[in-house]
């Protein structure tokens, strides 16, 4: 029974280390695209739906460009034509989104 705990320890653990190593990477690059396709950003995207919750919190707490992870991650994207590059209103539709679907962060 604690098998499912331990696994969700592992990938928020996993997620801290990537999020840790991608926003030291945001420090040298300011392409998005870069910041995109940067290994730790991929590892944690690999993470899949589990990791949807940390990736929303995190957002909540600081916001970045989360929005391609979130994307890969769920297959969905909240954010209207008219918010695109406007970082607080990505961020608020993507914080909606999650409370709309359950997620708990």
């Amino acid at each position: 029974m604690t098998e499912p705990k331990l696994l969700d320890n592992s990938i928020e653990q996993r997620f801290h280390e990537m999020a840790t190593e991608w926003k030291a990477f945001l420090g040298v690059s300011s392409s998005l695209s870069e910041m995109f396709v940067q290994p730790s950003y991929q590892e944690i995207i690999a993470l899949g739906e589990p990791a949807v919750p940390l990736v929303l919190a995190e957002l909540e707490r600081e916001p970045d460009w989360w929005f391609a992870a979130l994307k890969a991650m769920t297959g969905s994207d909240p954010v209207a034509p008219e918010q695109r590059g406007k970082l607080v209103e990505m961020t608020r539709a993507w914080l909606d989104w999650g409370r709309a679907r359950g997620y708990r962060w």
